[in-house]
């Protein structure tokens, strides 16, 4: 019988993040390229000290809503992702452009657009995150 987290012997699978486990009681998987861009959200949302082994993983973005909205927080925030980035995928991604920009009209609202090129296979790629 096959595995059945892996679908077929020339497509790998990865763990979908956050951990799910599907109708069947498998745990739901994903490709190769939606693993990167869970790779970039955990890197995002992971607070630093919230890994025991890593403390110092992690942007903990979500610490950001709570920040008072200007022009310090955009580029404190953007040179604290593209450098966690760089620091915990740089040997998966080239980080281009990090921009961080909040609405006036939804206070407490944050949009994270973060471009990057795959190392691997030269393709670029975004990712667009709402805090």
């Amino acid at each position: 019988m096959a595995d059945p987290i892996q679908s077929s012997a020339g497509t790998p699978r990865f763990l979908k993040y956050p951990y799910s486990v599907g109708g069947r009681g498998i745990p739901n998987t994903t490709g190769a390229d939606d693993h990167l861009r869970d790779l970039i959200l955990q890197v995002l949302f992971t607070s630093p000290g919230e890994r025991v082994n890593l403390p110092e993983f992690g942007v903990g973005v979500q610490k950001l809503v709570f920040e008072p909205s200007g022009d310090t927080l955009r580029s404190s925030a953007q040179f604290l992702i593209s450098t966690n980035l760089q620091r915990w995928l740089g040997d998966r991604i080239n980080v281009e452009q990090v921009t961080v920009s909040s609405n006036m009209d939804e206070e407490g609202v944050i949009l994270i657009e973060i471009i990057y090129t795959e190392i691997k296979n030269q393709q670029r790629a975004s990712v667009t995150v709402q805090v």
